[in-house]
């Protein structure tokens, strides 16, 4: 039963940023938005909005539940969860504002989670590689890490905001 609340979890993420998407594609208004903008910026939109809620939660599981999330991960807790609660807790906030602003405040955003999440993701695969770590906070995380900063880069240069 464990193994399977720890699977689903891991989906949590992915699944925020494909809901992004599916909320994007459908041409769902995102907060912040109006019905005149493009696909690429109402996806951003809705990444950053989205994605704001999984670095809150990334805040609170990295510290509230740290042994734990270390687990789920596959790794030992030695005090890391602690910085990613509070990198993530201080990428929400900027994901919460640029989502309500405009392509300033999602470059300004962007750089750093583009940073944090992609080589968090290469970190991913390194543990996989390395030491078989297929657990699911370790695998199906890439999903959301490599996704959400490659979408993004992609849709700051297709929007114009760079």
């Amino acid at each position: 039963m464990e193994k399977i609340k720890d699977q689903i979890s891991g989906l949590i993420l992915p699944a925020l940023f494909v809901i992004a998407w599916i909320l994007a594609l459908t041409g769902s208004i995102p907060p912040g938005g109006s019905e005149s903008e493009s696909l690429s910026v109402a996806a951003i939109r809705w990444i950053l909005y989205m994605i704001c809620f999984a670095f809150f939660s990334s805040a609170v599981m990295h510290s509230v539940f740290a042994k734990k999330m270390s687990a789920m991960i596959g790794w030992t807790t030695n005090g890391f969860q602690y910085e990613i609660a509070f990198v993530s807790l201080g990428l929400g906030f900027g994901c919460l504002y640029a989502s309500q602003h405009g392509p300033e405040a999602w470059i300004a955003v962007s750089l750093p989670v583009i940073s944090f999440l992609f080589l968090a993701g290469v970190n991913h695969v390194v543990g996989m590689i390395r030491e078989r770590n297929f657990a699911p906070g370790n695998s199906l995380i890439c999903i959301y890490d490599f996704g959400v900063a490659i979408s993004l880069a992609v849709l700051l240069f297709t929007s114009n905001a760079v």
